[in-house]
């Protein structure tokens, strides 16, 4: 069976596994700082499995040996949110910890593809690609999927229609000026802004932007979990699986978009390699805007990064 290794055992990290292990793709090491609490997790998830009727092996570790031979490396490791904090908050303190991450892992598995979930989500996949000296395809960052799931979700509240025949798509950086796509998002193969009125799908698109915020709000103590756990999976499944599935995720840009030597969100075809295809949407001006927006914003952070002496 393939081998994730997953640093970072706390609620994503932890629910990765337990979503990697429902499926029975892949054994599963799960990696932190803090002593016995990721061997507790496995042991637990493991006496799961008879229950289940599934053979996954979920191993707990502090040592950074135990993920020699990884298929697919995921970080969730780093800082999460609080009430009030936005992702860039986090900027310094969890550089430091992916940095030091992305190279321990890279010595135990120097073919494993990688996996970014750790905020904001788009630089720290940049310095993981920095850092690493990867070919860029092996380096991919989980962000498009959540927030196009979340825009589904609401649309769904809205509709009342299904969620499998919802389909949304949401660009740009994992940030407040992320760009749900409306004109290309639909129900069915009807656009949204064919099947919404404006006012609706404006506060759709506005709940999406802070659909992370409004959890850590509710939580009032750490973040999201669920959905990003389940969005780490299905990259997962799709690179084990060599499914060549499209998804929105965070990819490398050498052209595309007209954009260069950035890691942001879109459409990107999953595979046994990692990123195997970046698909262009035909953009209009307004959406191209705000893209460009959007990536000068992931482009200011990686610039923070250069002046701390971070990348």
């Amino acid at each position: 069976m393939a081998k994730v290794s997953i640093i970072g055992a706390g609620m994503t990290g932890s629910t990765t596994a337990h979503w990697l292990a429902e499926r029975e793709i892949a054994d599963v090491v799960l990696v932190d700082i803090i002593e016995g609490m990721p061997q507790g997790k496995a042991l637990d998830l493991t006496e799961a499995m008879p229950v289940i009727g599934k053979d996954a092996h979920i191993f707990g570790s502090n040592d950074y040996a135990d993920t020699k031979g990884s298929d697919i490396v995921i970080i969730t490791a780093g800082l999460p949110r609080k009430p009030g904090m936005s992702r860039d908050d986090l900027l310094t303190t969890n550089a430091k910890i992916v940095a030091d991450v992305a190279r321990k892992t890279l010595a135990q598995s120097p073919d494993a593809v990688f996996i970014v979930l750790t905020n904001p989500l788009d630089v720290m996949t940049y310095l993981t690609w920095k850092v690493t000296g990867l070919p860029s395809h092996r380096v991919v960052g989980q962000a498009g999927i959540l927030d196009s799931a979340r825009m589904r979700a609401f649309v769904a509240m809205e509709t009342g229609v299904s969620v499998e025949n919802i389909h949304c798509y949401v660009l740009g950086g994992h940030g407040d000026d992320m760009v749900p796509l409306t004109r290309h998002s639909n129900i069915a193969g009807v656009p949204l802004n064919q099947y919404l009125p404006k006012e609706k799908l404006d506060a759709i698109v506005a709940r999406t932007r802070k659909g992370g915020g409004e959890i850590v709000g509710l939580l009032k103590k750490g973040s999201a979990f669920y959905a990003p756990s389940a969005a780490l999976a299905q990259m997962a499944e799709a690179i084990l699986k060599d499914k060549h599935l499209v998804v929105p995720a965070t990819s490398y840009l050498d052209g595309e978009y007209g954009m260069h030597d950035i890691f942001i969100g879109v459409p990107t075809v999953l595979g046994r390699k990692g990123v195997e295809k970046v698909i262009e949407y035909e953009l209009n001006d307004e959406e191209m805007a705000a893209f460009r927006k959007s990536a000068e914003h992931v482009q200011s952070n990686v610039a923070k990064l250069t002046e701390f002496g971070l990348l």
